[in-house]
């Protein structure tokens, strides 16, 4: 293929490679997606036939690009290829073979918040009002046994020794008998039920191998032990397996991601080859040094050396600040400057950051100085309440078992059917066993409810079976515009005009356009084929990096994604890395490897910043900088500290002019000082008022400085700027 000459000598090597399991080690910015994509392109064109590779993503958003690359190198039969998430991939063989496990095809996928809301309904069901058993904590637990494939019977065998684990044993038990009556899976399941699916269906396993020749798998650092499991139950004959991954980039663990899956892959697969690519093509050599000097840390890994053609670049800047103000108030100001002097576009610069409550500050900068953002794994698009109302109507259309969804929509929009009458509605249907949905036709039996609201939930039934007629008759744009016209949504947020509700209005616009483009892109789809996509769509997915505007995202979100420039943020002790004084050694490597993909990201600049102190908690806190600064090889960065003080070990002179402008003018008005209030000290830096003395030209203070002492000054030439 004359699109191999592209391709540098090792990823040649590692895409003509076709005799047994091999392993592609992929450096940061070494064009791993480039060596999947020509692979699976260069299998087809040696006569392999699409519909028989599986090639199992992280992302739906990689995936469709991937398969576009593909479809230009190779022609339309590439739409034929399995290519996808394992979530979406297995959804897919989960409706096909969904009677084997005694699951109907229609069944809903419940995302996480679905799941707290079961957690919740199951807690109060079971009369269980511990403290330490929330709603959240019940379905992170769930999620995390799930993935360690611990189900509730191992659970409570080996596990459950205390009264709270014998009380969350409960809560999963009835947990899985409600998603199972409920025709419902969560996330997990959609990676349980497969292997349960293959190991108690021989022929259906045998199905599938045979159809899978040939398996590829990227980002395998972040497989989960049910993914490694469903790899090995459908390994093909000969071993047909090809790994693409980076351990310096395995940063899930949290979700049950095991970094050991590509530690182990020679022992796991016997023969298997080993491919490494070492060429960055993203960054600078002083990104790519800096980032060698921090995952140097880690003994977990597999040895690797990156380097580059690209030239040396720009240092490093690290900016001190005194508070997370005046760290979003730098970042601005030096936002503008680089758009500026650099001539670059707003979608060029990325803030990355630890935690998400960091973005509060960083967003009340950007807008006080009018700089357009958007936040990426903030609250996605489907799942935006009022978007995920009218995606609760169409699941309940598409799968009357569906409670959760039924009772998120039962009484919206309000049609006078309350907490207290549906409660007597869901203890009748449990006495009759009977699905809610089905008790909603019985309705006037259930004697606690009152006659009117009898009446309502009979109308609200007829509206669902309705639709539920329609949903065959009409495509799902002409379905969903009628039922939301009906349900008068639209007309509720218009007239409420709100700014809160005209946003609210504004997505369900959008979320009509999206139903109508689906419609129009896919004219044979089904309702169940709709739900069943957005169920699967992530934040990461919808994406736009074209839009013009600093983008803001986790270091998590971050990953696959490069920028020109990038800020990474709040790196003080407790919070990049977070909790280091608490967590074991590998959990540290972790950290330290969520720090290498951060600055891995960056094509051109970085800078890095940390605050003295950080409002948390509730109070103020003084923080200390984080480790991994220490860490960096000196000859990479410079420092400068946010007052225009210049240092660093970098020894050239720092021209920082925009910061003339002080922090104190943008933050605040000058207040009075007071007993507690931090201050600067033009020389003696950050400190907290002990005591004051007198008034007018005699006032005298008492401050404790960080880092000169304490020390006693009349207010009046002491110049002090309160924090």
């Amino acid at each position: 293929m004359k699109i191999l000459n592209d391709l540098n000598q090792e990823q040649l090597k590692a895409v003509e490679y076709n005799s047994g399991p091999h392993m592609i080690v992929a450096g940061a910015g070494s064009g791993k997606t480039r060596v999947l994509t020509y692979k699976i392109a260069y299998l087809i064109d040696q006569g392999m036939e699409p519909d028989s590779i599986l090639a199992l993503t992280f992302t739906n958003k990689a995936a469709k690009e991937m398969k576009d690359r593909i479809r230009s190198l190779v022609g339309k039969k590439a739409g034929s290829l399995w290519m996808g998430t394992f979530h979406s991939i297995f959804a897919k063989i989960l409706r096909v073979e969904a009677k084997a496990i005694n699951y109907h095809s229609n069944f809903s996928i419940y995302d996480r918040e679905d799941s707290i809301s079961l957690v919740s309904n199951v807690l109060q069901s079971l009369n269980i009002n511990l403290e330490n058993l929330t709603p959240n904590g019940v379905q992170h637990k769930i999620s995390y046994l799930k993935n360690q494939m611990i189900k509730p019977e191992n659970f409570g065998k080996h596990m459950a020794t205390t009264l709270a684990d014998k009380k969350f044993l409960e809560v999963y038990i009835e947990y899985n008998k409600r998603l199972f009556e409920n025709n419902a899976m969560d996330f997990d399941d959609l990676l349980l039920k497969p292997i349960e699916l293959f190991n108690d269906n021989p022929k259906i396993l045998s199905k599938y191998k045979k159809q899978f020749k040939y398996i590829l798998v990227d980002e395998y650092q972040d497989t989960n032990k049910a993914q490694y499991e469903l790899l090995k139950l459908l390994s093909p004959v000969k071993d047909k397996i090809c790994v693409v991954g980076d351990d310096a980039q395995s940063i899930y663990s949290w979700r049950g991601a095991e970094i050991k899956n590509m530690l182990n892959f020679k022992k796991d697969f016997k023969g298997a080859k080993i491919f490494r690519l070492e060429q960055n093509y993203r960054s600078t050599k002083l990104i790519l040094a800096a980032a060698d000097s921090i995952i140097k840390n880690n003994t977990e890994q597999i040895t690797k050396t990156l380097w580059t053609e690209n030239n040396d670049g720009e240092e490093l800047t690290l900016i001190r600040a005194s508070d997370e103000k005046d760290e979003a108030f730098q970042i601005a100001k030096r936002i503008k400057k680089e758009i500026s002097t650099r001539k670059i576009s707003l979608n060029d610069i990325a803030l990355f950051y630890r935690l998400n409550s960091q973005s509060r500050a960083l967003e009340d900068a950007l807008r006080r100085e009018k700089i357009p953002y958007k936040i990426v794994g903030g609250v996605e698009f489907y799942r935006r309440k009022e978007v995920k109302d009218v995606i609760a109507y169409l699941r309940v259309l598409t799968n009357q078992n569906d409670e959760e969804s039924l009772l998120r929509i039962m009484n919206f929009p309000q049609r006078g059917i309350g907490n207290t009458s549906i409660s007597k509605m869901i203890a009748f249907a449990r006495k009759l066993n009977l699905s809610l949905f089905a008790t909603m036709s019985r309705v006037f039996e259930v004697i606690e409810v009152k006659e009117r609201i009898q009446k309502n939930v009979k109308q609200f039934k007829l509206l669902l079976d309705k639709y539920i007629d329609l949903k065959d008759k009409l495509s799902i744009g002409e379905l969903t515009s009628a039922l939301v016209a009906e349900l008068g949504i639209l007309k509720i947020y218009k007239e409420e005009n709100s700014p809160e509700s005209m946003s609210r209005y504004d997505n369900i616009q959008e979320l009509l356009s999206a139903v109508q483009q689906h419609s129009k892109e896919n004219p044979d789809s089904t309702l169940e084929e709709f739900v069943a996509e957005v169920s699967l769509i992530s934040g990461v997915d919808q994406y736009n990096e074209r839009e013009n505007s600093v983008t803001l995202m986790t270091v998590h979100s971050a990953k696959g994604l490069e920028f020109p420039l990038i800020f990474i943020t709040g790196l003080e002790e407790d919070i990049f890395p977070l909790n280091p004084r608490f967590d074991s050694d590998s959990k540290l490597e972790e950290e330290r490897r969520l720090f290498y993909v951060a600055l891995t990201r960056a094509k051109q600049k970085v800078f890095l910043t940390y605050a003295r102190s950080r409002y948390r908690f509730g109070e103020v806190a003084y923080q200390s900088k984080s480790r991994f600064l220490d860490e960096l090889d000196e000859d990479t960065f410079e420092e400068l500290h946010g007052a225009g003080r210049k240092s660093g070990r970098r020894k050239r002179d720092l021209v920082d002019e925009f910061y003339q402008e002080s922090y104190d003018d943008y933050d605040q008005e000058r207040r009075s000082l007071r007993v507690g209030s931090r201050v600067v000290h033009q020389v003696f830096g950050v400190g907290k008022i002990l005591q004051i003395v007198g008034n007018g030209e005699l006032q005298r203070v008492t401050i404790a400085f960080e880092e000169s002492g304490t020390k006693q000054l009349l207010s009046k030439f002491a110049n002090l700027k309160l924090l």
